[in-house]
């Protein structure tokens, strides 16, 4: 009965949602478009000729707003968007998808090859585990998407790229702060606007790599 009452609870609170909202008028896919504009804005990232490679992309908001930043004249992307998910996603126009797990060898040869030798302006990973419930093992797992964004920006982004993930506060958040440390000269912590005030969710900003 309780389990009833929450998902009423939040579906009442998703359908009054100011930014699901917005999304809708705006022909956004998710309300999480918001969180990533706000954080380009704050940052200043993001410029026509980026080459741009979203990781968990699907249902596609991100890579729209992306899209979006780097449309130029005639409507053609000035740049690159390279998207990847297990789920399947939409087409978006001017954006490059793979489906598969980015865990898999297969999957990141595949994203090598399409990037071909290119390096990347910025990683943006709105990728989250599937969440168990139980603290130590959650924690590990959001730990080890982070790891593998952090790997892969680590090998593909400019010297003066940036990175931005979604991470969670709670166990382990600490270590995810550090490891960022460790490799890029800037890091910063934010939290959108349309982050709901409840969520512990936090994205990671990690800016120009470490020689």
């Amino acid at each position: 009965m309780a389990k009833k009452k929450f998902s009423k609870e939040w579906i009442q609170q998703h359908i009054n949602d100011p930014y699901v909202k917005m999304a809708q008028q705006k022909g956004y896919r998710a309300r999480a478009a918001f969180k990533l504009s706000e954080i380009l804005d704050t940052e200043k990232l993001l410029r026509g000729g980026d080459i741009v490679v979203d990781l968990g992309s699907a249902p596609g908001s991100w890579s729209q707003v992306a899209r979006e930043r780097l449309l130029g004249a005639g409507g053609v992307v000035n740049g690159r968007i390279i998207a990847l998910d297990m789920l399947p996603m939409e087409p978006v126009a001017g954006v490059e998808f793979i489906q598969g797990d980015f865990r898999e060898d297969s999957i990141l040869e595949q994203l090598k090859n399409l990037l071909n030798g290119q390096q990347v302006d910025l990683v943006i990973s709105d990728m989250a585990p599937n969440l168990s419930g139980v603290g130590s093992a959650d924690s590990a797992r959001i730990q080890h998407v982070c790891d593998l964004a952090l790997d892969f920006a680590c090998h593909h982004l400019k010297p003066d790229g940036a990175l931005i993930v979604k991470a969670f506060h709670g166990s382990g958040f600490s270590q995810i702060v550090e490891s960022f440390k460790q490799r890029f000269q800037r890091v910063v912590e934010r939290k959108p606007k349309a982050s709901r005030v409840k969520s512990s969710e936090t994205f990671l900003v990690g800016r120009r790599l470490k020689p």
